[in-house]
């Protein structure tokens, strides 16, 4: 099995990459934003509560994430593997999810991170915010309010994988492909 954490600021890119790696190795999305996004959408009490943070710019509860990733894991027992897109964001979330799958026998093999100058993202998700209909895409103090939370909590999850020796960081601008192309090239390398 072969279990991927894509990693990078917001608007780095992760989406694009990873519908394209999903085609290639033929893995399971897992996005943490995208399971917020859907109980946001169904009205559940846990939607209510993520969106709210959300859309004040701050992280949803550890343990509320790592349960949505345990039920979406076990819900997809024949997975040739994972990608892990926007999680985990902290170091305790990473521990925790080397526990999840270890205890399930299938750990994360790399992560790849997303190098993007901060200018740069602001104009990406500013773009993406006139068609997402995200509120966090649209207003540029809360993509800031995001960026410097992922500096400050997510960028040390890098670390921790870096002590692993599963660790590869690709620059993110250019084109899509060719980005692509160092991403996979990471990945074979960690799984080989």
């Amino acid at each position: 099995m072969l279990n991927i954490v894509l990693f990078g600021p917001p608007g780095a890119g992760k989406g694009t990459q990873s519908q394209k790696l999903i085609e290639k190795y033929e893995l399971t999305h897992l996005s943490t934003g995208d399971l917020l996004r859907s109980e946001i959408a169904a009205g559940s009490e846990l939607g209510l509560k993520a969106k709210s943070l959300m859309d004040a710019g701050l992280l949803v509860p550890d343990e509320v994430v790592i349960g949505m990733i345990d039920k979406k894991t076990s819900e997809n027992p024949d997975a040739k593997g994972f990608i892990f897109d926007g999680f985990p964001r902290t170091v305790p979330q990473a521990q925790a999810l080397d526990v999840l799958l270890n205890g399930k026998g299938t750990p994360v093999n790399c992560m790849v991170a997303l190098e993007v100058e901060e200018n740069e993202l602001v104009t990406r998700l500013l773009l993406r915010g006139k068609t997402s209909g995200r509120p966090d895409d649209q207003d540029e103090a809360l993509i800031a309010k995001r960026v410097q939370e992922y500096n400050t909590k997510t960028a040390p999850v890098a670390d921790y994988y870096k002590s692993q020796s599963k660790f590869s960081s690709v620059y993110g601008i250019g084109e899509i492909e060719e980005i692509f192309s160092k991403i996979c090239q990471a990945i074979e390398k960690h799984s080989a």
